[in-house]
């Protein structure tokens, strides 16, 4: 690849500053190279629908992408909720519970990769940046502390009741606009995961000795 012009002029400026004399590396100076720092229009804002010629309709795709980003929101706040869980834990179900809340955090991140992949199958843009995420999740905010093991079970089942209420009212949306694929998604994955994991979180919390409590 031959280099011309301004970025020519750049590399050559850095390997001659280059303060340690090092073959290949540019040193201080690797800021003025303009590949590295670059900014323009977005291709695809948040909250727009581009157009793609999957048939079916711009309005049920633009209000499906509304409802799982609502649920991929409080998707991505219930897997780090595992994941704190899955840290602070302890007592005498320390290693029960340590186990079960990261297989359901992995199978959340499942849930959630799924969810994002949809939203831009049908012409959105997934939330993601985690600063969006709490701006748009209705779970409540868990104290920053370490909890009790009741607090943290009833606090997953509260988040996990959020989610599939938003599940279940997408299903029906997504359905009523021919959506067949955004419905199907999240009747096979999202809500048969989400219905498991509030089993198994139930049982264990059903079953906690007074030594728990």
């Amino acid at each position: 690849m031959v280099v011309t012009g301004r970025l020519a002029d750049a590399m050559t400026h850095t390997r001659r500053t280059d303060p340690l004399g090092t073959p290949g590396r540019t040193g201080a100076a690797r800021s003025t190279l303009p590949l590295l720092y670059q900014s323009g229009a977005e291709r695809a804002r948040f909250g727009e629908i581009r157009l793609f010629s999957i048939a079916l309709a711009h309005h049920a795709r633009g209000e499906s992408r509304r409802l799982l980003n609502r649920i991929l929101a409080d998707s991505t706040i219930l897997y780090n909720l595992y994941k704190k869980h899955h840290r602070v834990v302890g007592g005498t179900v320390f290693h029960e519970l340590r186990l079960l809340f990261d297989r359901h955090a992995e199978e959340q991140l499942k849930v959630i990769d799924l969810v994002g992949e949809r939203v831009h199958r049908i012409g959105g843009v997934a939330i993601a940046d985690p600063r969006h995420v709490a701006e748009l999740t209705t779970v409540p905010r868990p104290p920053g502390g370490d909890e009790k093991v009741p607090e943290m079970l009833a606090r997953l089942l509260e988040a996990h009741e959020i989610v599939l209420g938003k599940v279940r009212e997408a299903i029906e949306k997504a359905a009523a606009g021919h959506d067949d694929g955004t419905a199907d998604l999240l009747m096979g994955e999202v809500l048969r995961t989400n219905e498991l994991q509030v089993w198994f979180v139930a049982e264990h919390l059903v079953n906690l000795s007074a030594a728990e409590v």
